[in-house]
């Protein structure tokens, strides 16, 4: 069921499944039959192939669609390094990055007057390196306005998953338009040109990025599971056919090895009259989730919660996982019901939509809605005192958790960095987070207890 409803949702049509293989025209016959490349195409149109993979990538994992434009991509004068750069890079965009072993976790993220989705992006964390095509980077954004009229966007470093925590995004895509309202998100694959702009009525905009510079996302196997639960395929929808002919002064400013470039063109970027692939953006609605949990003792590991993964090339071990914790029922018998003590090979960084999470909901600052926290490689954390306490009193008897609220983690088995300005300059680190979660735990042995 939908989360959120504005009218505005009604302008929008959408390709429902997963990785499924989509057509759509905005002008019926703008496709042609049986190839896809004719000699003249319809209308005029250039055709344009547009890949996500290798050539040669196997079928089953082959990313591609192919696009009737009035005018191809390439149709544009050479970019030049922008005089803004993303913070936290170098001057040649490599990413400035500290490992550090300490458990760390954010007040909620300013949104500064005038900013748009672009220049309202902030580096927080991550590891790899897009040139070679590894790794991850995972952002904040927050914008008071749309973009600059006239320009689009795109990153050839990877598919950015955006997970909304504030405001609603319309986003302009090559491909077609997309709502993405607060408690969805949307997947950007790399390469896509979009631009977003804030929804009338919906306020300031904020929320969170991975770019993911390794592979793409897909949904995870379900084993024991069986065919259906957690994210289903057909709740996954792709913006249908939009372009606009618009013979403007644009400016296509291009995210490429962690730098800025910008270039000029006479014509809109967003001239896609119809396509056809595999290969698109899209969102999904996160409260559509359909949770599984303990129905007699104990809990699962929190990967029965991944909406989306992508693998690495070791089996069974993610360079990203997206996990969320929706509100859900607890039923288990005789369990400690919160997340337990835990140190974990993956870094876990969590970020809260809405509501309050049930493992940090005591300590000076709190985890809040627009914040963050990072759990490094082998960090030791879970429940803070107080909520240890009440757990350990609880009636246990089935109860709702999470009503109204959503966290979600970007979970990663690579060793995560933070930038500068994430562990200094934006001064929302809680200084004290360590000592008011886990500094108050009273010793409770007693071997004479049993």
């Amino acid at each position: 069921m939908p989360t959120t409803n504005f009218d505005v949702a009604e302008k929008y049509e959408y390709l429902n499944g997963f990785g499924s293989y989509h057509e759509s025209e905005a002008i019926p016959g703008a496709l042609p039959v049986g190839q896809n490349s004719p000699q003249n195409p319809a209308y005029g149109l250039y055709v344009e192939k547009f890949s996500g993979t290798a050539f040669t990538a196997p079928r089953k994992e082959n990313q591609q669609s192919w696009l009737h434009r009035i005018l191809p991509a390439a149709a544009h004068e050479p970019f030049e390094k922008s005089e803004k750069q993303l913070p936290g890079h170098s001057d040649r965009g490599i990413a400035q990055f500290e490992q550090i072993p300490n458990q760390l976790r954010w007040d909620p993220f300013d949104i500064a007057s005038g900013t748009d989705f672009l220049s309202g992006l902030e580096l927080i964390s991550g590891a790899g390196n897009p040139a070679t095509k590894t790794g991850l980077g995972i952002y904040v954004y927050a914008a008071s306005q749309s973009m600059e009229k006239n320009q689009a966007f795109y990153s050839a470093d990877g598919d950015f998953l955006i997970v909304t925590q504030q405001g609603a995004l319309d986003i302009q895509t090559e491909l077609g338009k997309l709502l993405v309202r607060t408690n969805e998100i949307a997947v950007i694959p790399r390469g896509v040109r979009f631009r977003v702009d804030l929804v009338d009525g919906s306020g300031d905009a904020r929320g969170y990025i991975l770019e993911l510079f390794q592979g793409h996302f897909q949904l995870p196997d379900l084993g024991p599971i069986g065919s259906n639960c957690l994210a289903n395929t057909r709740d996954f929808q792709a913006p249908m056919a939009f372009y606009e002919d618009d013979q403007s002064r644009w400016r296509v400013t291009a995210k490429f090895g962690g730098q800025l470039f910008d270039a000029r063109q006479n014509h809109s970027p967003f001239d896609v009259v119809a396509w056809h692939g595999n290969y698109y953006p899209y969102k999904y609605d996160l409260g559509r989730f359909n949770t599984i949990g303990s129905i007699s003792f104990d809990h699962p590991d929190p990967s029965i919660f991944t909406v989306l993964t992508a693998p690495s090339p070791v089996v069974g071990t993610a360079v990203a996982d997206f996990v969320i914790f929706p509100p859900r029922w607890l039923v288990a018998e005789g369990t400690f019901r919160p997340p337990w003590y835990h140190r974990n090979t993956m870094s876990e960084f969590m970020g809260l939509i809405s509501g309050s999470y049930d493992a940090k909901v005591g300590g000076k600052g709190g985890f809040q809605p627009g914040g963050a926290s990072l759990h490094n490689v082998m960090g030791a954390h879970g429940p803070d005192a107080n909520s240890y306490e009440k757990a350990t009193k609880a009636e246990l008897a089935p109860q709702k958790v999470g009503d109204g609220a959503m966290a979600f983690m970007f979970e990663s088995s690579l060793m995560l960095g933070v930038t500068d300005w994430s562990l200094k300059k934006c001064q929302k680190v809680q200084d004290l987070y360590n000592e008011h979660s886990w500094g108050e735990l009273k010793r409770r042995f007693s071997p004479l207890s049993k």
